[in-house]
């Protein structure tokens, strides 16, 4: 398709914001533009790539080496124009230049403005609205900083990424109004370390603030915050959540693990102690708070016993959400240079599986518990023979979702009361592992 882009985005959902403001310029510069389209028909290729760790660098890579087929085979109408943004590209600019002649252009995590010159456009910091989202209508993510100041052992993010600049306060109030007279309802707040918010700017933790301000704004149904960090975590930020509805209980904060040694060797600055006390504060002061974790198995130097304190943990812990991965060296880091990496892959696995077995059964339990309990969800689609919701403890795309099916047992059809992006109070029914079903009970204003 002549004059058309395809935009592909990999990896997490600051790049999707990233994708989401170049989209809404390549569109304004006339081009048409589809996101992560099924079978890829434009005369030009983007690809916004992901460098994290090592199974997201390959999917990138692999990503840019299949379109980079399609364009040596292309034929009249066919692929023109390879380009390549983002992380990976950030961080291995010279090496992937020279392995990949195939791709046109190159750039960073943040030269989509040299992107669209080369185009032969001028980037338009003035344009509204600045995002062409590509979730539902009804939910969007912001991202109110870049970068980050903390030097975890095993993350990559701040040599991609730089320190850490938080976005001025007003900027992102503006833009989540505007989103709003979109149709937007569920703002899910990002950032590398949303905790950190406002340090550069003025030289205090201001993310409680901006919480406050953002809830107050009318159409704001549902925030819900992603992201953040336990050292000198703002504890007026659990305030603000008690006291907006519209604030999820809901929190996304990364631990990575419990035992001392691999607390220090992660240069993780909290300790054991702490980290139990931080859980349990956050539970005594926002009752019925679900906590979403990412731990870390096979550091450099966890030992059988430290990761046994990592399940005990776990089982102590009772996270409402939590994903986990094993430890993948990514050169330049701290414990690339410090440490050797000495746990076996096979050992990293059997590891991980033992902690994702408890945190299955501690998931099917929280899940089990909401059976017959009311709860408020916003449809998201249709799938099969059910509508597709989810409660303020549940996430776009990584979280256990609300199913409800079209046909109730009386052989009646909800299928006219319901509608995609609207609120709807509903009876928990039964739950499986991860997901919930349910009856509608009425729409929630």
């Amino acid at each position: 398709m002549k004059n058309s882009v395809d935009l592909l985005t990999m990896g997490c959902s600051k790049n999707l914001v990233d994708s989401e403001r170049l989209m809404a310029q390549l569109r304004h510069a006339g081009y048409r533009v589809q996101h992560d389209p099924e079978v890829c028909k434009g005369d030009i290729c983007v690809i916004n790539t992901c460098g994290f760790i090592g199974d997201a660098k390959e999917e990138s890579i692999n990503m840019i080496l299949q379109q980079g087929q399609r364009k040596e085979m292309a034929g009249p109408g066919g692929l023109k124009k390879l380009y390549v943004m983002g992380c990976l590209s950030q961080r291995y600019l010279e090496e992937l230049q020279a392995e990949i002649p195939e791709v046109d252009g190159w750039y960073g995590k943040f030269d989509w403005p040299q992107l669209l010159a080369d185009l032969g456009h001028t980037w338009d910091d003035a344009l509204t609205p600045g995002r062409l989202l590509t979730t539902p209508s009804h939910y969007a993510y912001v991202k109110i900083s870049e970068g980050c100041d903390r030097r975890c052992s095993y993350c990559a993010i701040p040599l991609i990424t730089g320190h850490h600049q938080s976005r001025p306060m007003e900027e992102i109030l503006d833009e989540v109004r505007q989103l709003v007279k979109q149709g937007v309802k569920e703002f899910n707040i990002i950032a590398q370390e949303l905790t950190y918010y406002g340090i550069d700017l003025y030289h205090r933790r201001a993310i409680a603030e901006l919480v406050d301000r953002m809830a107050d704004i009318e159409g704001v149904c549902w925030i819900r915050l992603h992201y953040g960090y336990p050292t000198d975590f703002p504890w007026e930020l659990l305030q603000v959540m008690n006291r907006h509805e519209n604030v999820c209980r809901y929190l996304d904060i990364a631990l990575q693990h419990i035992a001392n040694p691999v607390l220090t060797a992660m240069r993780r600055h909290i300790t054991k102690q702490e980290t139990y006390d931080f859980v349990e504060r956050i539970r005594n002061e926002v009752p019925g708070i679900h906590l979403r974790t990412t731990l870390m198995v096979g550091h450099p130097g966890e030992t059988e016993e430290a990761f046994q304190e990592l399940l005990d943990f776990t089982r102590w812990a009772r996270f409402e959400r939590m994903g986990a991965f094993a430890y993948s060296e990514e050169e330049g880091t701290y414990s690339a240079t410090a440490y050797s990496d000495d746990i076996p892959d096979e050992v990293k696995q059997t590891r991980l599986s033992k902690l994702m077995r408890i945190q299955q059964r501690i998931s099917s339990e929280v899940q089990e518990a909401k059976v017959g309990t009311q709860q408020r969800v916003i449809i998201d689609r249709t799938e099969g023979d059910y509508f597709v919701g989810r409660t303020q403890y549940d996430s776009p795309e990584v979280d256990p979702e609300v199913l409800i099916p079209i046909q109730v047992p009386d052989g009646q059809t909800v299928g006219s009361s319901l509608a995609i992006g609207h609120f709807y109070d509903v009876r928990i029914t039964s739950a499986d592992d991860f997901d919930l079903y349910a009856t509608p009970i009425r729409e929630s204003k």
